[in-house]
C-alpha cells in the first residue's frame, strides 16, 4: 500500500486481538521504523523495547489495564522510552522525538496488516506505573517509560473516528482563508 493509503487506514484499535504470533522479523521492521523517525538536533532520545514474551506482556498490560484497555490480548507489544537530553539552549525535543517514532511505528504496523493503539496517558499519569514497568523491563533510571503499543491482528473491525472537514482544520496562505 502507498503511504497515503496507509495513513488513511491507520486508526486506534481498542478491541481484542487474535492469538496469531507476530514474527520477530515483523516486530523488528516496526521497531526500525520507529528508530528512523526524525529527532531534534539528532539527539535520538527515543529507545524501544519489543516484547513478544507473553508473561512480560501480561505483566505490562495488567499495570495499564484501566478504562477498558483491551490491549491485554495482543500477542506482541512495544514499550517506548525517552531520555531528557537538551538539544540546544536547554531546549528539549524528546516529546517530539518519541511522538514521531510512535507515528512511524503505527504506520509500519498498519502496512504490515496489524493494528495497535497509542497508549500513553495510562502510563504517564502515574510515576508509579512508569517505575513498575521500568523495573519489569530492567530499564535504567535515566530513561522514562512514556508509551506502549499493543500489536496484533484485530479480532474485529475497529471503530474508526470521524474527522472534521479539511476546511475546518486547514487553509492556504492565511488562517480561515477560502482560497
Amino acid at each position: 500500500m502507498d503511504i497515503f493509503e496507509c495513513i488513511q487506514k491507520r486508526y486506534s484499535y481498542r478491541g481484542s486481538y487474535m492469538k496469531t504470533a507476530i514474527p520477530r522479523e515483523n516486530l523488528e521492521k516496526i521497531i526500525r521504523a520507529g528508530l528512523l523517525a526524525p529527532s531534534g538536533c539528532n539527539k535520538q532520545t527515543t529507545s524501544i523495547i519489543g516484547i513478544d514474551d507473553q508473561q512480560i506482556l501480561d505483566s505490562i498490560t495488567s499495570l495499564i489495564n484501566k478504562n477498558g484497555f483491551t490491549g491485554k490480548t495482543a500477542p506482541a507489544g512495544i514499550c517506548i522510552l525517552t531520555q531528557e537530553i537538551p538539544g540546544y539552549a536547554d531546549v528539549y525535543f524528546n516529546i517530539q522525538d518519541y511522538s514521531a517514532a510512535i507515528e512511524n511505528m503505527l504506520l509500519a504496523i498498519t502496512t504490515l496488516g496489524y493494528a495497535s493503539c497509542w497508549i500513553e496517558g495510562q502510563i504517564t499519569e502515574s510515576t508509579e506505573t512508569q517505575k513498575q514497568i521500568a523495573n519489569l523491563l530492567n530499564i535504567p533510571a535515566d530513561y522514562i517509560v512514556v508509551g506502549f503499543l499493543p500489536i496484533g491482528i484485530p479480532e474485529n473491525e475497529g471503530k474508526r473516528p470521524s474527522y472534521k472537514s479539511f476546511s475546518q482544520r486547514a487553509w492556504y496562505n492565511t488562517y480561515g482563508s477560502d482560497e
